[in-house]
């Protein structure tokens, strides 16, 4: 049987997006072992208040959750999942072994094919050189109310499930 690819979910300070990504990934997901770190972090501090109350309202959590910088640690994961341009110019410029690997969540659902192979579908798209554009961005709620959190909760949930669709196995 093969074995899921590793997928590290990617954001600003590893306290909201890429944490509920992760959740969400890995209750889609079982089988897999997704990871989560941040391009700017204070490492060690869990997530926020209005990120575990997002996820609590999909009926998830992550109690255990640290932030994390990504690093070396990560950089061998199949595929780096950003959550806006920004994080995928700091990839190209911090760790440029992995921007052939590295695309923003909104454009992995928009061009991955189910069933089809994963390493194949990447190089197809030419990550490493793409022009990244305005519409890849998952509005960071940080600073905002538990609404724009919630808000937030559900436009990852719907695109981390159709990630998951794409990679199943």
């Amino acid at each position: 049987m093969s074995q899921q690819p590793v997928v590290c979910f990617v954001c600003t300070g590893n306290a909201a997006r890429s944490v509920m990504a992760r959740a969400m990934y890995a209750q889609q997901m079982p089988e897999a072992q997704p990871l989560s770190a941040g391009t700017l972090v204070l490492e060690g501090q869990p997530m926020s208040l209005r990120t575990r109350q997002a996820l609590r309202d999909l009926g998830l959590d992550d109690p255990g959750h640290l932030s994390v910088q990504f690093d070396e640690r990560h950089v061998h994961a199949d595929l780096m999942v950003v959550m806006e341009p920004g994080h995928i110019a700091w990839m190209r410029r911090h760790f440029p072994e992995a921007a052939s690997r590295t695309a923003s969540l909104p454009r992995l659902v928009r061009h991955l094919q189910p069933g089809k192979n994963l390493a194949e579908q990447l190089a197809a798209l030419q990550l490493a050189d793409l022009e990244v554009e305005s519409w890849e961005e998952v509005i960071d709620p940080a600073g905002g109310d538990q609404e724009a959190f919630h808000r937030c909760a559900e436009e990852l949930n719907e695109l981390v499930s159709e990630l998951a669709k794409r990679l199943r196995l």
